[in-house]
């Protein structure tokens, strides 16, 4: 079994005309080991009501299994068939409001109804009954992008209504904690709790928030259990996750499965480039710059703190028919290369085959409406032979981090009710993506510092802060609204066993509920960090910042705070940066402070980029690789991992179209062509290139 899988999604059962065998042929040519097949199509499987038609995926797991091509077999449960919206109108997802989701696109249906449930479980037992003992079967993707709808059928509400009195006990304690005085919202019974369609108290729509990504599990756990009833030992399951669906939790999700798979798109040809000071923080479906891609994969590999599956990513243009912007040459390559480098064990593209008619006809995949084989097709031939020369040195491949950044499900949730930051531009538009683009700002800052970084979430946090600063020296908690007392004593905790703790506005300032904490900010943070404010202020312009007498930090004279301003007043804490603003100016705008063993650094702010990379060479000032990759050129990144032998391997990309030379700082082998590279010689990179090398020393 090789150690990274390419693939590509195949759907023989869309083409034009029949090319089984010579697509398999091609296939094999290209080097791909992994297709993903079935997912899509429950009316193919299931033309008519208990009709099923099986047999016709036989050949294309037969052709794959004889040019040693492995499968991922889909279940076909996110998109059902007219007979079935039919025969069961009332299904259909109802949203905020009383709107019908109407047939015609995908995941219409409420997959909580026992009706579905029966049907469902039906075609899995058929498709994975009738082909697990297919020996070119490896695995199964479950469902497909689960979580895309906020489901307010009535059914689903009566359960929420439920599992509320299940943990608040009595209409009195809820009242309480959602604090429920408030508008006259007050209730006497639980009968009385109105819908969701028209709240507007935070507490509220957290708890929906949580129930609805429970739901999602709780139907991923419920076919992953179906599945492995029927598959043979050493299939493993999985779903795949597009982290921006509204319904999900992905890590209590992937609890249920055998291994995290994610889709992972980003934008390519000019927003791939290197250096960028223009870049975007706000995520989204298509992420935008090179730390974005990086970020998707530490993301997806803190999913459950191991080696994840890419079940998508781009092959060509992404999107519909006005998005094509197909990736310039070497940078399929560089991506791939990238993900693998941050734990992936499987890159597949969506998809094999550009589609000539439907909804994704424009979404492009390796091959183009043509179907002949072009540019694309040969760089990810070049990629697949370049993994199998890697292979064995990919072996156990864990990648190193310098700073784990704790990510928080709820708080993303908590600040798209109510977003702390405007939309930028200078308006008063609320920025729902309010969480993402804080998080990402800080996350780029440590990226273009050259400190590579790992994604811990809140329920991943171990229990005894001695064992979290042993783990981890530099801890970052960005915007960590929605927090409970446990968890800001453990982070407290961190910081006096000895680790640097980076605290962001909006840290400490709620709690477990989304409620603004009735103690002066940053509540149980504040002697820690040594420091309290008691006003902020968004910012409509970015001001200009400047690094403290004394203070350390190597601030760039065209360094800014934007969105965002604490009003920080030093109780113990050093001030870092002040403001450079007649207003504003009275406060830092980043402070630091010893606690017990370690430090506490505040900032108070939403910093530029150059800001945020001089915070992060602060907070974590002997790590980097640039530390010892020194005189990096700005279109350059290095990051490295260590594999099973021991080695540590480096992944060098050159992100522009200049070519680029490096110096080796200790011997080195090139793992992809054997080269031999003495300590202090240069390395050459192409335009979008990447070289992949081990350490000799």
């Amino acid at each position: 079994m090789p150690t990274v899988r390419l693939g590509a999604a195949y759907y023989a059962e869309y083409m034009p005309y029949d090319r089984l065998e010579a697509d398999l042929d091609l296939m094999a040519e290209t080097g791909l080991t992994l297709i993903r097949v079935g997912e899509s199509v429950w009316s193919t499987w299931e033309p008519r009501d208990g009709v099923f038609d099986l047999d016709w995926l036989r050949p294309v797991l037969d052709g794959a299994r004889a040019r040693g091509i492995g499968v991922l077999l889909g279940t076909p449960t996110y998109a059902v068939p007219p007979w079935l919206q039919r025969k069961h109108p009332e299904l259909a997802v109802q949203l905020r409001g009383g709107r019908r989701v109407a047939w015609g696109a995908r995941q219409e249906v409420d997959f909580t109804s026992p009706v579905f449930r029966g049907y469902a479980e039906r075609v899995v037992r058929q498709v994975v009954g009738r082909y697990a003992d297919h020996p070119a079967v490896i695995g199964y993707q479950v469902d497909n992008e689960p979580g895309l709808h906020l489901i307010h059928n009535p059914e689903v509400f009566a359960g929420f209504v439920a599992r509320l009195e299940e943990r608040y006990g009595s209409v009195e304690v809820l009242n309480a904690r959602w604090g429920l005085a408030y508008w006259s919202h007050r209730i006497g019974s639980w009968d009385e709790l109105w819908p969701p369609d028209g709240n507007t108290t935070p507490a509220y729509d957290l708890a929906w928030r949580r129930y609805q990504a429970d739901l999602t599990t709780e139907f991923i756990a419920w076919q992953a259990g179906l599945v492995r009833e029927l598959a043979r030992p050493g299939q493993y399951v999985t779903t795949c996750l597009a982290y921006t669906r509204p319904a999900v939790d992905d890590v209590a999700l992937n609890r249920g499965l055998d291994v995290a798979s994610a889709n992972v798109y980003y934008a390519t040809q000019d927003e791939l480039a290197l250096p960028d000071p223009g870049r975007r923080h706000d995520g989204g479906w298509f992420g935008q710059g090179v730390a974005q891609l990086y970020q998707a994969a530490d993301r997806a590999r803190g999913s459950k703190q191991a080696p994840f599956h890419v079940t998508e990513t781009g092959a060509t243009s992404i999107g519909g028919a006005h998005t094509n912007h197909p990736p310039y040459e070497g940078q399929l390559r560089q991506a791939a290369w990238a993900l693998v480098a941050r734990g992936a064990r499987q890159v597949a593209y969506w998809h094999w085959h550009t589609l000539h008619s439907g909804h994704e006809t424009y979404w492009g995949g390796l091959l183009g409406h043509s179907l002949r084989p072009g540019r694309v097709l040969r760089e990810a031939g070049r990629i697949a032979r370049e993994l199998a020369a890697a292979d064995e040195a990919l072996r156990g491949l864990v990648p190193d981090a310098d700073v784990a950044f704790v990510r928080s499900a709820e708080s993303d949730w908590a600040f798209q009710h109510q977003p702390p930051l405007a939309r930028p531009g200078g308006g008063y538009e609320p920025d729902p993506g309010s969480y993402t683009r804080i998080f990402g700002a800080f996350y780029q800052g440590f990226f273009d510092a050259g400190r590579q970084a790992a994604v811990l979430n809140v329920p991943q946090l171990p229990r005894s802060a001695e064992e979290l600063a042993r783990a981890w020296p530099v801890l970052v908690a960005p915007a960590l609204y929605a927090a409970d007392d446990a968890v800001l004593e453990l982070l407290e905790g961190y910081a006096r066993a000895g680790g640097h703790l980076l605290l962001t506005f909006r840290t400490g300032y709620g709690d477990g509920e989304a409620r603004a904490r009735a103690e002066v900010a940053p509540g149980p943070l504040r002697a820690a960090a040594g420091l309290r404010y008691e006003e902020y202020a968004n910012l409509r312009e970015p001001v200009p910042v400047r690094p403290a007498d004394g203070s350390g930090l190597r601030l760039p004279a065209r360094a800014e705070a934007t969105a965002w301003a604490d009003g920080l007043i030093p109780e113990g804490a050093e001030a870092l940066a002040w403001y450079e603003h007649p207003h504003f100016g009275r406060w830092p705008a980043a402070t630091t402070h010893a606690h017990g063993a370690g430090r506490v650094t505040y900032v108070g702010t939403l910093p530029d980029a150059a800001f945020a990379a001089a915070l992060a060479e602060f907070v974590a000032p002997g790590a980097g690789v640039r530390q010892l990759w020194s005189g990096l050129p700005d279109s350059m990144t290095v990051t490295s991992a260590r594999n099973a032998a021991g080695e540590r391997l480096w992944f060098a990309h050159n992100w522009s179209w200049t070519p680029a030379r490096i110096v080796a700082p200790e011997a080195l082998a090139d793992v992809l062509t054997g080269e031999r590279i003495a300590a202090g010689a240069g390395i050459g990179l192409g335009g979008w290139d990447v070289r992949v090398l081990r350490s000799e020393g």
